[in-house]
């Protein structure tokens, strides 16, 4: 008899094809609430484009619009804008089934922190989208057409700027998880907060990288997901220093099964 596995698995491991059968089942709860969100924003697509490009169109001169250059691009741009707000308002109910799927193979202490460090990853990613809409978003594009050279007509293609908003949502949605990780390398032992702290120049260079990577070549939108970034990551070591690693006996004591 193992104590070291969870009180689940010393009841009898889960054959193979049940895994996979109920993985079938979650992933098409997945796929099925995604499209009943999509189909329910679908109807409004066109004034969620509206709010979307609100941020560029706010900067744009006086009597300039965003244009259409494809025939298609008019129907299928708010049609893929609505695919994927679907699937970033899907997300909690994503993340649930996934929960769902490995929680009954994860030990006591393991899920009283992932169930906090999965709700904090929910809405860190929602203020990511929050902060490059309302923050970043009105400094790129104010910028962007102030710099404009004379003569030159500032009309943005819709479907190029849907690409660019995507990415930078993306980027700093993914961004803000920066802390979450940080908590989880501490309390999975692979790091202490003194490493962390030792190793904060490179972070810093990091960001930076990372910033020039995920967002369009500027030194702008590069510079403001970089500098949160690194902000993020001392919120991470802050919160890390009030935390310790479970020990493996005491992991051992806590979760054996009880009589």
């Amino acid at each position: 008899m193992s104590d070291k596995l969870p009180p689940e698995n010393n009841q009898g491991h889960m054959p193979l094809v049940a895994h996979l059968t109920e993985l079938r089942s979650r992933l098409l709860r997945i796929v099925l609430i995604w499209l009943v969100i999509f189909l329910g924003l679908f109807y409004f697509a066109n004034d969620l484009y509206t709010f979307i490009s609100e941020p560029l169109r706010a900067y744009l001169p006086e009597g300039a619009s965003m244009i259409a250059t494809d025939v298609a691009s008019p129907f299928l741009t708010p049609f893929k804008l609505a695919l994927i707000s679907a699937l970033f308002l899907a997300m909690p109910f994503i993340l649930h089934q996934f929960w769902g799927f490995i929680a009954p193979g994860l030990y006591k202490h393991e899920k009283r922190i992932a169930l906090p460090l999965l709700a904090s990853s929910i809405i860190l990613f929602y203020a990511g989208m929050a902060f490059a809409y309302f923050v970043v978003f009105p400094l790129i594009f104010g910028f962007f057409t102030s710099v404009a050279p004379e003569g030159v007509a500032v009309m943005t293609d819709i479907s190029a700027y849907l690409d660019f908003v995507m990415t930078l949502f993306l980027a700093f949605g993914l961004s803000f998880e920066i802390p979450v990780a940080t908590v989880l390398l501490v309390l999975a032992g692979v790091v202490d907060v003194a490493k962390l702290k030792e190793i904060r120049p490179y972070v810093i260079i990091g960001c930076f990288a990372i910033g020039m990577l995920l967002t369009p070549p500027d030194v702008i939108s590069q510079t403001l997901l970089a500098v949160p970034m690194w902000l993020l990551y001392e919120v991470g070591i802050l919160f890390g220093g009030m935390l310790k690693p479970v020990k493996r006996e005491e992991q051992s004591e806590e979760d054996s099964p009880s009589a």
